[in-house]
């Protein structure tokens, strides 16, 4: 039930982002550019996000366990710093430079390209050289 629920989730979340337009780059490209052409669509998907999900954290935090698992898997860390803001800043220089961030990009290999292609592998390579390398420090 744990693995139906997980990948009924993540069909849900994959066609939001389809249907919202965020596996487009140029649409997420064109929100990032706020002294140009900007496109304010994606803050009502972003609205819409925290809409749903303020009270499903504030429905969940009230309870013991989750229906389809033992323990809730809530973020442990607490603080700020130096590693959070240079994983932040990368993050937000690739995200503004591709238009992609993990979500939208894993949903968009299926329409392919080589960009796409490109993208996701470096995602991957670069989530396991930092479990391989970094996180055991």
């Amino acid at each position: 039930m744990k693995l139906l629920s997980g990948f009924i989730c993540g069909v849900l979340f994959g066609l939001g982002l389809v249907i919202s337009g965020m596996t487009d780059p140029l649409k997420v490209q064109g929100f990032l550019d706020v002294t140009g052409a900007w496109d304010i669509t994606l803050a009502f998907v972003m609205v819409g996000a925290i809409g749903v999900s303020l009270p499903a954290f504030w429905y969940l935090r009230r309870h013991q366990k989750p229906l389809f698992s033992e323990v809730f898997q809530w973020p442990q860390a607490k603080h700020i710093d130096g590693r959070l803001l240079l994983g932040a800043a990368m993050f937000g220089v690739g995200w503004g430079l591709s238009g992609l961030c993990p979500g939208p990009a894993l949903v968009s290999v299926v329409q392919g390209g080589q960009g796409i292609l490109a993208f996701v592998t470096s995602m991957l390579l670069g989530s396991w050289l930092h479990d391989r390398f970094v996180r055991s420090v």
